[in-house]
């Protein structure tokens, strides 16, 4: 893999707005929807279906423990496309870095403000959130392609905090507990999200966007952005690239794998570098199918749905906090719905997930994106 700043203007991934919808799409509502059918129709593979929708308790791996992880690694992948085209255009490493720094702190904000910062909740407010563990991963990710122009040297930074974040959890003893604790109180990311984090941990004891997640979770967004200098070339959508891409990403999971039953669970809400490695294979295998589907067979036409979610992703995250869809569909789809009997919460899963698409469209149409 190479970079390259020869071309200006590279082919547009439409693979990866339609990734990045599919992705949101799970959180604005299909989870719910496919929680609904299970309990309305209760067959085994519904069920299966509906328990890979929500996260393992602690140790192990669910679908659903890749909605996040995936939606980091489709952030840095998109990080070459913007700013090899900037630089190439002659904008200077010192703006592009004021640029990073301004969407990071946007980012943090507003995960703040979705956690609730200014409401009237009781006790202190939680300072961490999903949207800032997200821009400070991107903010970190995009300063090391701006600063680190080899591949081999960004490859290099991913190992790196891999093999710190290793050294942290299975060697450095945490006081009261010992060294290797991956508990939710022993393990050094909880000791040090109650030593330096402010406020309220939403595990109580630890925080899964805590200090040394986010520094763990960053080699998700350094991996996309890696695939996205690799995608970036105009020769890229071919065959071949979406098996390069495929076969790497079964490597990196067949590697998290092999550490996961070697003693090192994968643990979401500590970021384990065990856990890192799956995520990140499993999220270069489906973009390769995507990729292969949308970009190299050109078979782009059903995607649009996806698209319209995908490029205002940001815009339906923020909407679905602050706005509850469920009681205009209750107005609106509520006499559909008991008229359906026991199927009921399935249709109004249904009217949940239509007007938010209704409004992603209108904001479509008008060539509205809130783009931080």
């Amino acid at each position: 893999m190479t970079d390259t700043l020869s071309d200006p203007k590279p082919p547009r991934l439409l693979s990866l707005d339609a990734l990045r919808g599919f992705d949101m799409l799970w959180i604005i509502g299909a989870n719910v929807l496919v929680r609904q059918l299970a309990a309305w129709q209760k067959t085994p593979w519904l069920e299966s279906w509906a328990d890979q929708l929500s996260h393992v308790s602690w140790e192990g791996l669910h679908a659903y423990d890749l909605i996040f992880p995936l939606f980091m690694f489709l952030s840095g992948v998109a990080i070459p496309f913007s700013f090899e085209s900037r630089l190439a255009r002659g904008d200077s490493k010192a703006r592009l870095a004021g640029k990073i720094a301004v969407r990071t702190l946007v980012l943090v904000i507003l995960g703040m403000l979705y956690n609730g910062l200014l409401s009237d909740q009781p006790g202190p407010p939680r300072l961490l959130s999903v949207l800032g563990q997200i821009g400070l991963a991107w903010g970190a990710a995009a300063t090391v392609n701006l600063m680190v122009r080899g591949t081999k040297g960004r490859l290099a930074c991913i190992a790196a905090i891999l093999g710190i974040v290793t050294i942290l959890q299975l060697l450095v003893p945490v006081p009261e507990f010992g060294a290797g604790d991956l508990s939710k109180t022993g393990a050094i990311n909880a000791w040090l999200d109650r030593l330096l984090v402010p406020g309220k941990l939403n595990g109580k004891t630890f925080d899964p966007e805590g200090l040394l997640c986010i520094f763990s979770a960053t080699t998700l967004t350094l991996s996309g952005s890696v695939l996205g200098s690799f995608l970036r070339k105009p020769d890229a959508c071919t065959w071949r690239a979406a098996g390069m891409v495929f076969l790497t990403g079964a490597a990196v999971a067949a590697a998290g794998w092999l550490c996961w039953h070697a003693g090192y669970p994968p643990i979401k809400a500590l970021w384990t570098p065990t856990f890192d490695l799956l995520a990140t294979g499993i999220s270069l295998m489906v973009f390769a199918l995507f990729f292969a589907v949308i970009d190299v067979a050109k078979l782009q036409r059903w995607t649009l749905p996806l698209r319209m979610i995908g490029m205002n992703a940001l815009t339906i995250y923020l909407l679905t906090r602050f706005f509850d869809f469920s009681q205009p569909a209750k107005l609106l789809f509520g006499r559909l719905a008991t008229a359906c009997g026991d199927a009921a919460p399935v249709v109004l899963a249904c009217g949940v997930l239509l007007l938010e698409w209704m409004v992603l469209y209108f904001l479509y149409r008008r060539k509205i994106f809130l783009r931080v």
